[in-house]
């Protein structure tokens, strides 16, 4: 069945050339200063601090302690939705300031909705569920002219610009007061943009993954978009199915591929990755930092990794929902250490970066009710980065494109990961 959900990419290996050419250059240290048009410079991340390994063996050794439970909240259903996989949301998005959430996905259409009419009070018993139409809870709708595999929010424009990625190998932005495109770039040869980022210095760069196979950063200031800078990460042209600057500063960018493999740039000079991290038996769909040392990657292999991205050394492997062939979303809360993933049973997995199996499951039933109906899947999910436990949201979508709100249940403060 065709659509957001499936990955129809191709695992193709680089062909044997008759003469082997010679190795590439070593790649320069992180601190290699690199001019660029416009000129920018990015703090280096100061080393990792690493465990004792006998402390390290310990703690993954012990026991998985749920100090974390949530509820549903609010569930956002369509009266005349049929659960269809045309109804897919592939994506979900805070703004920076969190007052706005925006959806976008199969349905051609990118939704914003308030927080505040997603978000239950304190007040409402932790127990009641909300159930709102999407009609109703949306402020407001933008229609598309293509599919949408990603969403952005342009740093610096107040959260009025918001950027997106098509099955049409575009990037727009579009002006959310205006509510029209303001910029388009066209780069990827009509190939699908699986995802989308922008960097968070003042400058404001752009980068783009393809199923072209390339990654492209560009100036998003500039009309046609500049390239700045274009890269292809696997030998064999794979599909780039995720990119991610680092949100904490500096030069790194992050880069998940059909090839198994995730890759770290140096923005400041893309001739070829800093790092390789080998480790998923399929197809990497996502990539997150979740601190400016740590890196969490998602695959179709069943698991997610966290990396270092000082050395690429694998720190730990997660592992509990199902993933073959589908986009099922990946979010990292920051601040709690808690990782958040769908799932193509229909359910919604958080794990506890501690520790390797999943700390709470919740299963979408038909049309957002509580259960499991495992004729769709989980597709999207995004944390609420701000705010203290008390306010830990999780917010995810489903195939059938039903958007329900988790809150944290009140229980005790877990303690430092």
């Amino acid at each position: 069945m065709q659509g957001y959900g499936s990955l129809w990419l191709v695992y193709k290996e680089p062909q044997c050339l008759l003469t082997s050419p010679p190795p590439p250059p070593p790649p320069p240290p992180l601190n290699h200063v690199w001019a660029m048009n416009p000129p920018f410079h990015f703090p280096i991340p100061p080393p990792l601090q690493t465990q004792n390994p006998n402390q390290q063996q310990r703690q993954h050794n012990q026991p998985t302690r749920s100090e974390w439970d949530f509820t549903l909240s609010t569930v956002v259903s369509s009266s005349t939705s049929t659960g269809a996989v045309s109804n897919t949301l592939g994506v979900i998005e805070f703004d920076p300031s969190e007052t706005l959430l925006a959806t976008g996905g199969i349905a051609r259409k990118i939704r914003i909705y308030s927080v505040k009419s997603l978000i239950p009070s304190h007040e409402q018993p932790q127990d009641d569920v909300v159930s709102l139409d999407h009609a109703a809870a949306c402020d407001y709708y933008i229609c598309t002219p293509a599919k949408l595999s990603s969403l952005r929010w342009r740093p610096g424009s107040g959260g009025r610009v918001l950027g997106s990625g098509d099955y049409d190998g575009v990037v727009t932005e579009y002006d959310l007061e205006s509510r029209l495109p303001v910029f388009e770039r066209d780069e990827h040869g009509g190939r699908r943009v699986w995802s989308l980022d922008y960097n968070s210095d003042p400058g404001c760069l752009g980068a783009s993954g393809s199923d072209d196979g390339t990654l492209q950063m560009w100036d998003p200031r500039c009309e046609a978009g500049e390239c700045v800078a274009r890269a292809v990460p696997s030998g064999a042209g794979n599909p780039v199915c995720c990119v991610e600057f680092n949100p904490f500063g500096g030069p790194l960018l992050a880069v998940g591929c059909a090839d198994r493999k995730a890759y770290v740039y140096d923005a400041r000079r893309m001739s070829g990755p800093v790092l390789s991290f080998d480790g998923h038996n399929k197809t990497v769909t996502y990539v997150r930092f979740l601190d400016s040392r740590r890196m969490v990657s998602s695959g179709t292999d069943g698991c997610l990794k966290m990396w270092s991205v000082e050395d690429a050394r694998e720190i730990r492997t997660y592992s509990g929902h199902t993933n073959n062939r589908s986009f099922v979303g990946l979010s990292v809360w920051r601040s709690g250490g808690l990782l958040g993933c769908g799932s193509e049973n229909n359910q919604v997995y958080v794990y506890d970066v501690r520790w390797g199996e999943p700390v709470w499951v919740h299963g979408f039933g038909p049309m957002g009710s509580e259960g499991c109906d495992d004729r769709g899947f989980v597709s999207s999910v995004c944390w609420r980065q701000k705010g203290g436990e008390d306010q830990c949201t999780l917010v995810a979508g489903g195939s059938d494109g039903v958007l329900q709100n988790l809150r944290r249940r009140e229980t005790r403060a877990p303690t430092s990961f």
